[in-house]
């Protein structure tokens, strides 16, 4: 357990528990979200080869995931972390804020 709150930087059990969940609502969250987007465009599997349905697809995701996990962050009350989180994960793809 120390571990894990060791790499996720979790102060406490029960903040370690609401980090896995707000990550897990997130997710899931995030690939529900991508169909209407998508379904909104005329982008289906049945219109574009399945190769390119799937990478339009996550690169759809990958925008709601990033918006997704600041909101459910704020409403488990973890925004710091989260938002500490979005911002180092943005520095490593490149993106300054």
């Amino acid at each position: 357990m120390q571990k894990l709150m060791s790499v996720f930087r979790a102060e406490s059990p029960g903040q370690l528990v609401v980090i896995f969940v707000v990550f897990a609502v997130t997710g899931s969250l995030a690939v529900y979200a991508a169909e209407p987007v998508l379904d909104f465009f005329g982008i289906n599997s049945e219109t574009l080869p399945l190769w390119i349905f799937w990478i339009l697809r996550i690169l759809v995701i990958f925008p709601i995931y990033q918006c997704l996990l600041i909101i459910i962050g704020t409403m488990a009350g973890e925004f710091k972390y989260f938002w500490e989180f979005e911002k180092k994960f943005l520095r490593r793809i490149g993106i300054r804020l």
